[in-house]
């Protein structure tokens, strides 16, 4: 693309760019008139004003030139030197080497240039005093110094329109930014509930701003309510189905304790089996509802799964606990019902396992490691997927399972606006699961 590298100056941010786009026009307006109008103008009447003075300062000279003598000729400079307003001295000692031009003088120049043009034996021009021209001339008895007011060379204070440019220039771009802003602030309050949605969060929102900022906010309420009946719908039906087929399963227990307890035992490993997926099946329906979110320590939480898991007779160590102990806005029952998950899926495929947490500024980092088979890089992804049994790669002599532990601890990172990654354990050998929440 041919504006491809702009694309590495421009600036990032929503405001930045609007800003961009309403200062640049103001600025290359601004300098397109100050060029042709200044530039042209300006110095258009400045050499018609100068044009006329030529005409004063020429009958000087020559009125000078005429005469025989230098007494003769400052008689006659004393006669038409103050109807012309302008101040004469012959002969003149105290002539320059050379013109003198201010560093900031938009229109000097060309007052010089002019003279110089309309003046025959110019020595030197001087706009030093910004208010006043002194022009030296030769003639026949010796320098002749003629001095005049500026404003009869060129308009008055011509940098005024400058400033008075600037000025408003700068006036209207703020007001221009205060419009701009708040056109812009609905959609930074559409971004804001969004990242807030995808961290499981409800933000009040209400689409403001111009039409088409409104129809995107409707937009979002739209998809954001459809997602709730979803996962509502989600959780209704999951919690529905597991609900029924306790039932059945209940009697059929009953059944089997009239059985013969030899034949009855691979029956009701089967029962067993149902239940832990129906159990399974509700986890996973409520992995995004329940508890709401509220300030609770990490380390906490940590040491209440650690508990319960020796209470229950597992081989759950700690692991490490790092950061400060501040109190970190989650949702204490999912986190801990993900660790759960996180260490049943970790025993049941090895014999050991750690849990460990890690408190930063930016992050919260919950880990479980085990020493297990383990599962191959390439299929992380596959792992993360609901209903998926990864059994070439993991254990299958300790009962079956329906592909949820890992999908059920996802959702619930993602609730968090967080992340499941799996790696390799470098201190057990088997998987490492961490679970990464922004904070």
């Amino acid at each position: 693309m041919f504006f491809g590298w702009l694309k590495t100056y421009m600036p990032r941010g929503i405001y930045a760019r609007a800003g961009l786009i309403l200062v640049l026009p103001v600025l290359l307006l601004q300098l397109l008139v100050s060029v042709v109008f200044i530039q042209r103008h300006f110095e258009g009447v400045t050499r018609l004003m100068t044009s006329a003075v030529n005409i004063e300062l020429r009958f000087l000279v020559n009125t000078v030139n005429a005469e025989t003598d230098l007494a003769a000729a400052r008689t006659a400079l004393a006669k038409i030197d103050a109807p012309l307003e302008i101040g004469t001295v012959l002969p003149a000692d105290n002539v320059i080497a050379g013109d003198i031009l201010p560093f900031v003088d938009l229109t000097g120049a060309t007052v010089i240039e002019t003279l110089r043009e309309g003046i025959t034996d110019v020595l030197a021009v001087s706009l030093e005093d910004r208010r006043r021209v002194i022009v030296w001339a030769e003639t026949r008895h010796g320098a002749l110094r003629m001095e005049l007011m500026r404003s009869r060379v060129s308009a008055s204070n011509p940098h005024q329109l400058i400033v008075i440019m600037v000025v408003l220039g700068g006036l209207m771009t703020a007001i221009a930014y205060i419009f701009l802003r708040n056109q812009l602030r609905p959609i930074k309050r559409m971004a804001r509930a969004a990242a807030d949605y995808g961290k499981g969060r409800i933000t009040p929102f209400t689409p403001t701003g111009a039409v088409e900022v409104r129809a995107a906010g409707m937009a979002f309420l739209d998809m954001r309510n459809r997602l709730e009946r979803q996962t509502q719908s989600r959780t209704m039906m999951l919690s529905g189905v597991s609900h029924d087929l306790r039932t059945p399963l209940t009697r059929m227990r009953l059944g089997l304790s009239l059985l013969d307890p030899k034949d009855a035992e691979p029956l009701a490993h089967d029962v067993d089996d149902m239940e832990r997926l129906l159990d399974a099946f509700l986890d996973f329906a409520r992995t995004d509802a329940g508890d709401s979110l509220e300030p609770a320590i990490p380390s906490q939480i940590v040491a209440a799964v650690l508990e319960d898991a020796k209470r229950m007779g597992q081989d759950v160590t700690l692991g490490a606990i790092e950061g400060a102990d501040d109190p970190v806005s989650l949702r204490p029952l999912a986190i801990r019902r993900a660790l759960d998950n996180l260490i049943g899926n970790a025993l049941r495929y090895g014999t050991r396992a750690e849990i460990g947490v890690s408190v930063t500024d930016r992050a919260v980092r919950f880990w479980v490691e085990d020493d297990g088979p383990g599962i191959p890089p390439e299929r992380y992804d596959e792992a993360l997927s609901p209903f998926v049994r990864l059994d070439p790669a993991r254990n299958q002599d300790k009962g079956s399972g329906v592909g949820l532990g890992l999908s059920i601890v996802a959702d619930i990172a993602r609730t968090h606006g967080g992340v499941l990654r799996l790696g390799k354990s470098a201190r057990l050998g088997g998987l490492m699961a961490e679970v990464v929440l922004a904070r």
